[in-house]
């Protein structure tokens, strides 16, 4: 899943939130990590979130939809694509407004700059300026931040022009993330609950992604 997915997905309470975000910038064992318990906790959860989603059918039904040529890396396609579902139909998911949600967010993530690690600062600090968040509705959006993430790969990658896959079977990808979503839903929540009664952020068993 991509970033507005893990925070419409994560804890809400404000460090659990900020480590939601922080699960893509951060690695090594969560008990090592010199953050807050709340920021600890919403890493594990998107951990969590992105093993369930990677072997979920739905989201392998989504990569498959990729063309040969580009699957090896249609994780990342996808989880843009249902980043643009999401934000496209919010309100079928969501009963507060996304300019509503993304505002909140972006507040109260830069009031807890002194948490966030300095590689990880110029990229939320441009999300918010910018609003990312938002712009995954509009496909032209997509197309330029699909197209820039090519760019800053170091690798040799096919996601320049990748967003003509989702224009190109639409209806398919929009049906998958309707049936998936609600599904990660309920597991997310469920991984929340557990982070919050302590099981999970301080072992050293979970994933190191």
């Amino acid at each position: 899943m991509n970033f507005l997915a893990h925070l419409y997905l994560g804890p809400s309470e404000p460090k659990a939130l900020l480590g939601s975000l922080l699960g893509d910038f951060v690695k090594g064992r969560i008990r090592d990590l010199e953050l807050p318990e709340s920021v600890r906790q919403g890493i594990w959860v998107h951990r969590q979130i992105d093993v369930f989603t990677d072997a979920h059918p739905l989201f392998r039904r989504s990569r498959a939809r990729i063309d040969p040529q580009r699957r090896r890396f249609a994780g990342i396609m996808v989880d843009m694509f249902y980043d643009h579902l999401l934000a496209r139909y919010w309100s079928d998911f969501s009963d507060e407004p996304l300019e509503a949600f993304t505002a909140r967010t972006y507040a109260l993530l830069l009031e807890q700059r002194d948490l966030i690690p300095p590689a990880a600062w110029p990229i939320i600090s441009r999300m918010a300026e910018h609003d990312w968040l938002g712009s995954y509705a509009d496909l032209a959006s997509l197309h330029l931040a699909l197209d820039n993430m090519g760019r800053r790969l170091k690798r040799q990658n096919a996601l320049a022009g990748g967003v003509a896959e989702l224009e190109a079977n639409y209806a398919g990808f929009e049906a998958d993330f309707r049936e998936f979503l609600p599904q990660a839903r309920h597991f997310a929540l469920a991984q929340a609950a557990l982070a919050i009664a302590g099981v999970g952020a301080e072992s050293d068993s979970m994933p190191s992604a």
